[in-house]
């Protein structure tokens, strides 16, 4: 049986108190293209070849998003012929930025497993709708100085964690699955209807 703590996590923030409108067209800022320098590179480590987790799927890999905030989406193979699709992951880097600053960061591309897995397990279409994805270290603090349940420590600042949805299925039994699974961390958010996922140490709260 799942048992969930009522503290929040010490690695996941809580939700943000503001709403953001992406650009219409988003243009590079000095640090926008430092991150996607960065990001291109990751990814190309990335594709060289990472431990292929054990309850990923076999075959290709697809996943699908839309970011609640921004309306940008992404619904595609991220992994094929055995390793990650590099300008996926830039597509996915981009769509899961803190739009607070418009500034994207390499994503875990394990964080994909995780979503694919724990979608395929549901036995639905992963098409998610992210709430939060990566939290750049100063959206992170100024959260941090306006709620005591923000952690200053969390995941969305590494690029391992989202804060998800899935349309149509119950967040309770998202999450209860997940935590079976132990892929890594599971957070419900039952007030807000969202599970936070990542691909960090399993625990649940």
């Amino acid at each position: 049986m799942v048992r969930w703590r009522r503290e929040p996590c010490p690695c996941c923030t809580a939700q943000p108190d503001w709403v953001c409108e992406a650009p219409a067209e988003p243009g590079p800022s000095r640090r926008g293209l430092l991150s996607a320098a960065l990001g291109l590179a990751t990814a190309g480590l990335a594709t060289a070849g990472l431990v292929r987790p054990a309850f990923a799927a076999p075959g290709d890999r697809s996943i699908g998003i839309t970011r609640i905030g921004t309306g940008d989406s992404f619904n595609g193979v991220y992994w094929r012929d055995g390793r990650y699709d590099t300008e996926a992951l830039r597509q996915l880097n981009w769509v899961l930025r803190d739009p607070h600053l418009d500034e994207a960061t390499p994503m875990d591309p394990r964080l994909f497993d995780v979503l694919n897995a724990v979608a395929g397990r549901m036995d639905t279409s992963p098409f998610y709708e992210v709430v939060s994805g990566y939290r750049a270290p100063e959206t992170n603090a100024a959260n941090a100085r306006r709620s005591r349940r923000v952690s200053r420590q969390s995941l969305h600042m590494s690029g391992m964690a989202a804060d998800v949805r899935l349309p149509g299925r119950s967040s309770m039994g998202m999450a209860r699955l997940a935590a079976e699974m132990q892929m890594g961390g599971v957070g419900l958010y039952r007030r807000d209807g969202f599970v936070h996922l990542d691909c960090g140490p399993s625990r649940r709260w």
